[in-house]
């Protein structure tokens, strides 16, 4: 019996009340533990202000620029062909960009020590707006691998 394609939509979040964007909302979500999302959006908002203050700039513009240059453009993935590995570099998808850059700015935020997460999370949002900082390093590690790699582009599936 041949399998039907059916197409499913993803459910968006809601945009958040302060900055009336998606964005910002999919972060909170990320960013939250054991279901406390008020605790993660005060996190995300002090930390936006932290930001307009020492940059005189508007938080969320520095926040989605971040997002952006932290959002890798290639990575690998494994392949097994004929009982060898292969480190096979991939075009990212736009979701799983935005999920990545997400993922990586907010693991160095938090492996920052010795402050309350809003300044950690403040710190690791101006170094990406500056393209400096841990997670642009992950990223720039993520397309040296796949530049490494792409004498296996072939294998892609």
């Amino acid at each position: 019996m041949p399998r039907r394609s059916i197409a499913i939509r993803k459910k968006e979040p809601r945009p958040d009340q302060t900055y009336n964007s998606v964005l910002v909302s999919k972060f909170i979500n990320n960013m939250m533990y054991d279901g406390k999302k008020g605790t993660a959006d005060r996190i995300l908002n002090d930390a936006l202000q932290i930001i307009e203050e020492r940059l005189n700039e508007p938080g969320i513009k520095v926040f989605k620029q971040a997002i952006e240059n932290v959002k890798p453009l290639v990575e690998v993935r494994s392949r097994r062909v004929g009982g060898a590995n292969y480190q096979v570099p991939v075009e990212v998808r736009t979701d799983r960009k935005i999920a990545l850059a997400f993922r990586w700015i907010l693991t160095y935020s938090r492996d920052r020590k010795g402050k309350p997460m809003a300044e950690k999370l403040a710190e690791e949002l101006m170094d990406a707006y500056r393209n400096q900082g841990g997670a642009i390093k992950k990223k720039e590690d993520t397309h040296k691998m796949a530049e490494a790699n792409k004498a296996f582009a072939h294998f892609r599936w």
